[in-house]
Parts: C-alpha cells; sequence; structure tokens
C-alpha cells in the first residue's frame, strides 16, 4: 500500500483501504475493518465528509463480529470514475445512481448483502434510499443526523415558494441547500479567504456540539419565520457566501487546539483530499436532490414505507435533527414499517461518530442485537 495511502488508517491500525472496480464504471475508494464473511455493514459518508469520517467506530464494530465497510461515495474522495465539474449530468448524482453504487460495490466485493446499511448526514438519505429500493440487500437501516421522512408524494403537493418567503426576511435569508446548487458555491469554497483547512475547520465547529449557541428545538412547519430559527449556517444572510457565513463561528485557537474529536492532523486528512477534488461532486448531490428531476424520479415510491428495521442516531445538540419541519416526526411513525426507536446523544452536535464514538458505537450495537441474525 502506498504510503499516502496510509494516511487514511492513521491512528486505527485496524482499518485498511483499497481500490474496488466496479460495474458502475467507478474505482471506488473503500476502508475496511473485521474479516470478510462475517456479517457486514455498509457505512455511508455525508457531506463534506469522507470515508475516513467512520475511523472512529470502525475498529469496535469489527470487534463485535462484523465486516465494515466505508467508501468515498461517487463525487468524494480517491473515489475516481465520476463527472468532475458544474455542467455535468446531474442525474449521476441522484438517489438511484447512488443505490446502484452500493449494490455495485458490495457486487464486486462479493458481499451478498447487509445487516445493515448505516448512513450519516446526506449518507443517510441514501441508506434509506438502499432500503427502499432493495430490502433483501439492505436488511436494515440507520439513519443518523438527518431523518428519512419518506418518500416525495404523487402527484406533487403544493409547496409555499419558500424562496420568497426567505427573501422577504430582515435581512433577507438563503436556504444553504440551494446556494450549493449555484454555480459560485465551489469556487468560493475552495477559495475561502483564511484557507481551506480554516474554512473547514469552521465548517466542522459551528455544527457541532462544541458551538456553544446550538440549541436546536422542533420548529412549526416549512415556512420562512420558522426557518429563520434555524442557525446562519443553514439559513444563510442572503449574498453571503458560506465561508463569510461560517467565519463567523469559528472556533478560538484554545478551541482549535483542545478539539479532541478532530485534530488538527484529522482535519489535514479532510483538507487534502477536498483540496485535489473541490466539493463540486458532492454539491451535484445538492443540486440533483433539490430539482424537480430529481424529485420526481423518487416519486413512483409516493405511499411507500421504509421496509427493514430502521433507527435514527443524532446528537441532542444538532439542528439537522430538526431543519426539516416534521422530518423526524414523520420518520419515527409513518415513514418506517419497522421503527427501531430514536437516540439522541447528549452533548454531541451534526458529527455525531466523530464526536462521540463510544455513545455512537453504544447505540448502533443496541440497534443490532434487535436483528435476527447472529455475528
Amino acid at each position: 500500500m502506498p504510503d499516502d495511502e496510509r494516511a487514511f488508517a492513521r491512528g486505527a491500525p485496524h482499518i485498511r483501504d483499497r481500490i474496488v472496480r466496479t460495474a458502475t464504471d467507478l474505482d471506488v475508494h473503500v476502508l475496511e475493518a473485521g474479516t470478510p464473511g462475517r456479517p457486514a455493514l455498509l457505512l455511508l459518508h455525508g457531506f463534506p465528509e469522507i470515508a475516513y469520517s467512520w475511523r472512529r467506530i470502525m475498529p469496535a464494530l469489527a470487534a463485535a463480529g462484523f465486516h465494515v465497510i466505508a467508501p468515498d461515495q461517487r463525487g468524494y474522495g480517491r473515489t475516481t470514475g465520476w463527472s468532475l465539474g458544474y455542467d455535468v449530468d446531474l442525474a449521476e448524482f441522484g438517489m438511484p445512481a447512488l443505490v446502484r453504487d452500493a449494490l455495485a460495490l458490495l457486487d464486486a466485493m462479493g458481499v451478498p448483502g447487509v445487516e445493515a446499511v448505516i448512513g450519516h448526514d446526506f449518507g443517510s438519505p441514501v441508506a434509506a434510499w438502499c432500503g427502499m429500493m432493495r430490502p433483501d440487500v439492505f436488511r436494515s437501516v440507520v439513519c443518523m443526523s438527518a431523518p428519512f421522512a419518506g418518500p416525495p408524494p404523487w402527484p406533487a403537493a403544493d409547496e409555499p415558494d419558500i424562496h420568497a418567503e426567505l427573501a422577504a426576511l430582515d435581512p433577507p435569508r438563503r436556504h444553504y441547500q440551494w446556494y450549493y446548487g449555484e454555480r459560485r458555491a465551489n469556487a468560493e469554497m475552495m477559495q475561502s479567504e483564511d484557507g481551506l483547512a480554516a474554512f473547514l475547520r469552521a465548517y466542522f465547529h459551528c455544527k457541532s456540539g462544541d458551538w456553544r449557541s446550538n440549541a436546536p428545538h422542533r420548529l412549526g412547519g416549512w415556512t420562512g419565520d420558522d426557518l429563520a430559527k434555524l442557525p446562519l449556517y443553514y439559513v444563510m444572510e442572503n449574498g453571503a457566501s458560506m465561508p463569510e457565513t461560517v467565519a463567523a463561528m469559528a472556533p478560538t485557537s484554545g478551541e482549535a487546539a483542545s478539539c479532541l474529536w478532530l485534530t488538527d492532523p484529522e482535519l489535514a486528512v479532510y483538507a487534502e483530499e477536498y483540496g485535489r477534488t473541490s466539493f463540486q461532486g458532492g454539491l451535484n448531490w445538492y443540486r440533483r436532490m433539490t430539482s424537480e428531476a430529481g424529485k420526481a424520479e423518487l416519486r413512483q415510491f409516493a405511499g411507500q414505507r421504509l421496509q427493514p428495521p430502521a433507527c435514527f442516531i443524532g446528537g441532542a445538540r444538532d439542528w439537522g435533527v430538526f431543519q426539516v419541519p416534521g422530518a423526524i416526526e414523520a420518520m419515527e411513525t409513518t415513514a418506517c414499517a419497522a421503527y427501531r426507536g430514536t437516540t439522541l446523544i447528549e452533548g454531541a452536535g451534526h458529527w455525531v461518530q466523530q464526536e462521540a464514538p463510544m455513545e455512537t458505537i453504544a447505540a448502533l450495537l443496541a440497534f443490532l442485537e434487535t436483528l435476527d441474525f447472529r455475528v
């Protein structure tokens, strides 16, 4: 293994990595722990993360008897074969394509199915759609930090013009997911005034439990007035860039130095990877998700429920649990046929598996123990 590849196992000697060629024409960079042939777990990262974000929990899950698989997903990290750029076919970054990627990876690795697909942040809806589309392969689902509210309705429901409502506020606001869809977003993040590492440090910090202003609570509905209660990193000042937004929430040098869940060498791994690939691959996921075409391709599942056993794990200081009003309630009541419970970990924010690895491991193992299989 080349020396630069070993950086991904830094501080976790029981994690190994390799490149896996798949039928979806990707060369997927995969982190693994545990013994192939044991019951498998597939871990799907979010934004702006890579498979490395699972480093703190993979060895413990392997020690519990699982074969743990964590890929850099399409658009991220050292996985190649996807289209880089803004002017590309966004269908490549839609949910059906991402589910096909997961299936193709398991097939290439000789893994017929996984006991659980576990997704964090944007990896959470991917995990849920894996379970929706192929419950025979993805036998249970764990959503982390982003609840799954179910498929979009058919016919399409009338929705308020949330962008007009946000723009009419004083001061005017802009939802971050639509900012991520703008051509300028990638360049602004890559060329942030304080540098890429400082931008990422501020972004990780303000969404974590370490940022003292995070006091999440349920919102009344998908309205401008309600969404304006979200922090600026979710509903930004109109015209502001994401680096400008999070710079105001950046940690002090002392806070950064004392951050044990994301040390400077660990942050450097993220900065190095995004310095090579840019953010555009991940941003294209948001562009597809917020587009009418992205919603339309999922409406064929309208009215269906997630059939495999499912649970939700998040941080008690994570606004991501409530950023879509009603989503966590829908996951707990209507979206899942076999819901096994919600766990909110005290003190943790959005990056729950990095901030609180021991508590996350305990929650995952407690859920896995409810399933009908043996390790």
